[in-house]
């Protein structure tokens, strides 16, 4: 799965907003409405990385990152939780406490998703939660987010938008079985009113292009769920 985030936002719109972007980016995002709501998710389910507002109804962002200081970081990784403020106090007073007290970012509102999604990707790099390279190897596929480029065997694989974020939405999870709800939903954001058939047929476009020249099939079907991205058996 995607990096752990921690969206920490009292505005139900942009915590909505924010955590559909990520979802659909391909992390694994939890969400609070209060500094203490925050605290008790970071310490149940630690995070790779904590977007942080700091105008809450209880405890102000200010002194949720003096409380997270304390709290592991996921995997057991060594070090504080990195936190991004992400905010509507704009004052320097306030930028430079934050990132005093140890913010690794402070972002104000409004704020570009793409330069966002940038700059949460740049500290995960630089605290270690990710690697610099973030090349997916299934078998002999390489699907490179990044670059928004597939290889299999070599060979390079052109891809449409929504081929591509269904190909890294499989390679994300290889090895598990995605229902096709949850594909739907992780893929388009829609439900299409309960109709599943476009994934059916977005997986056949991918396994035209990826399973050519006899190749094995890389994406394979399980009856009445889903599907399932796993490196062929003769490989």
């Amino acid at each position: 799965m995607g990096e752990r985030l921690l969206v920490v936002d009292d505005e139900p719109t942009v915590k909505e907003l924010l955590s559909a972007t990520l979802r659909f980016a391909g992390f694994t995002v939890s969400s609070a409405e209060t500094g203490a709501q925050a605290l008790e998710s970071a310490r149940r389910d630690p995070p790779d990385l904590v977007l942080l507002d700091v105008m809450l109804p209880d405890l102000d962002g200010f002194e949720v990152i003096r409380r997270l200081r304390s709290l592991p970081r996921a995997g057991g990784r060594p070090g504080p939780v990195p936190v991004l403020f992400l905010t509507a106090r704009d004052a320097t007073a306030d930028k430079i406490n934050g990132l005093r007290l140890g913010g690794d970012d402070y972002v104000t509102k409004p704020f570009d998703l793409e330069e966002l999604l940038a700059r949460i990707r740049a500290i995960l790099r630089r605290t270690g939660a990710v690697p610099d390279d973030h090349t997916i190897v299934v078998g002999d596929l390489e699907v490179d987010p990044d670059g928004h480029q597939v290889t299999r065997a070599g060979r390079p694989v052109r891809l449409s938008p929504t081929e591509f974020r269904l190909l890294h939405y499989l390679a994300l999870n290889a090895g598990h079985v995605l229902p096709k709800p949850q594909i739907l939903e992780h893929v388009w954001r829609y439900d299409f009113a309960g109709d599943t058939s476009i994934v059916d047929t977005y997986v056949s476009y991918l396994r035209r292009k990826l399973d050519s020249d006899g190749a094995p099939r890389l994406i394979q079907t399980v009856h009445g769920v889903g599907y399932v991205l796993r490196k062929p058996r003769r490989q």
